[in-house]
């Protein structure tokens, strides 16, 4: 699991746990992912440090969690960046970190875990976000990053069907850390905050553990004849104007 260190990542590494699963846990720092593992408890994890930015590092990651888990049944590609900034702002180096680790961090973790996956007919989980779907301000870089993950979800559920399922979720805002970070940089932060929680039609941001759930139940046997799909979890959002 990607980005688990922290935010939804985390909650669904929790939530894996308690339904007997074992994780391997990944981020980009090695100081995270040991502490996310022991805060977790340190049975059935392994920790798995690394830059999915990097093909390489995606196949380490990889090689590592087979290894220790003996066998690979799931990939969850949650490893994201988040960073406000309007079209004149993006320069080539926030929008190639941004690409490198939401776009192609998902598809090279997907080409490394896809021989083993077969093998166990297993499923990914892909993290997009209702930006992929709906036009907002001042996301560029992330919302063409989402997108992608999107089209690269359908495109690689066709190309291994039936041997693998893959899915994605897409969730509005979500009350984790990365939000509460571009609040603090903002002269008026509660303004900020107020936004979110305005933005989805059911007036509140969405929980970690809410889509951590979606996300276990598109791993799960229960969703078994599901594939290719995109799950909303956005209160709404894509459904119709939050100007209800």
């Amino acid at each position: 699991m990607t980005g688990a260190a922290r935010g939804i990542g985390y909650a669904t590494a929790r939530l894996f746990l308690e339904h007997g699963a074992r994780v391997a846990i990944n981020d980009l720092s090695p100081e995270a992912v040991d502490a996310a593992v022991t805060s977790l408890g340190k049975a059935n994890l392994v920790a798995a440090p690394g830059s999915v930015a990097l093909a390489t590092d995606c196949e380490c990651i990889v090689e590592r969690a087979i290894w220790d888990l003996e066998g690979l049944d799931v990939l969850i590609n949650n490893a994201g960046i988040y960073v406000e900034a309007s079209v004149e702002q993006t320069d080539e180096v926030l929008w190639n970190e941004t690409l490198d680790t939401n776009l192609k961090g998902t598809f090279f973790m997907s080409r490394a875990a896809t021989p083993h996956l077969r093998e166990s007919r297993g499923a990914i989980v892909n993290l997009a976000s209702e930006a992929g779907v709906v036009g907002s301000p001042n996301i560029s870089a992330y919302a063409a990053s989402k997108a992608g993950i999107i089209g690269l979800t359908r495109a690689m559920a066709m190309e291994l069907v039936p041997d693998v399922r893959v899915t994605c979720v897409c969730p509005s805002p979500t009350d984790t850390q990365i939000f509460e970070r571009t609040a603090e940089t903002l002269d008026d932060p509660d303004s900020y905050r107020a936004s979110l929680v305005r933005y989805s039609p059911m007036r509140r941001m969405a929980r970690a553990d809410e889509v951590a759930k979606a996300i276990l139940f598109l791993a799960s046997s229960d969703a078994s004849f599901i594939t290719g799909t995109a799950l909303m979890v956005d209160g709404g959002v894509t459904a119709g104007s939050a100007a209800l």
